[in-house]
């Protein structure tokens, strides 16, 4: 008979997650960290909060877990952009932004009770936005930007400013880009 895996307790757990974190440069999900070390979901839950709560520059998306390494001010170049859609229209929103080499970094609203509610979504391709889609559509989850209407901000990051530009010039010509004049 095979001899159950052994559950990788407490502190050393929690290294080894932030370990194999720092030596990715992609999401790992909170699923495969639960295997590997063979304890429940849940518990990685605790552990990436217990490791937040240590000034551990770890990013919850909605692919998974990363640790945030600090880009070069000269290789990145970052914006906020203001956009206004409806829900059926975020694939949409989302593929502009990556399909011109754009990263969608966050979005943003600001709610009446909690003032600004931030989500980290780190979307770098069609695959991370078909991801995103499919969670979204699984667990039934509303989007933010629809406790406001539809109106929401996003970071977006991409290697030059001219590339801002294409998107910001994609996404008005989509009719996404709020246009500050008409409010």
């Amino acid at each position: 008979m095979k001899q159950p895996k052994k559950k990788i307790l407490g502190e050393e757990r929690r290294e080894l997650i932030l370990q194999w974190l720092m030596e990715e440069d992609q999401p790992i999900t909170g699923t495969l960290l639960a295997t590997k070390t063979n304890v429940s979901r849940q518990v990685i839950v605790q552990d990436i909060s217990i490791l937040k709560a240590r000034n551990l520059p770890i990013l919850a998306t909605a692919q998974g877990y990363m640790y945030m390494r600090e880009h070069p001010k000269a290789d990145i170049v970052s914006r906020v952009i203001a956009c206004r859609h409806q829900p059926e229209q975020t694939e949409d929103e989302l593929n502009i932004i990556v399909d011109y080499g754009g990263i969608v970094k966050d979005v943003v609203v600001e709610h009446p009770v909690y003032g600004d509610l931030t989500a980290s979504l780190m979307i770098r391709n069609r695959r991370e936005v078909q991801i995103f889609m499919s969670k979204m559509a699984s667990t039934k989850a509303v989007l933010l930007s629809q406790l406001t209407d539809g109106v929401h901000l996003h970071t977006i990051e991409a290697r030059k400013q001219e590339t801002l530009e294409e998107i910001c010039q994609a996404l008005e010509n989509a009719g996404y880009l709020l246009n500050t004049e008409e409010y």
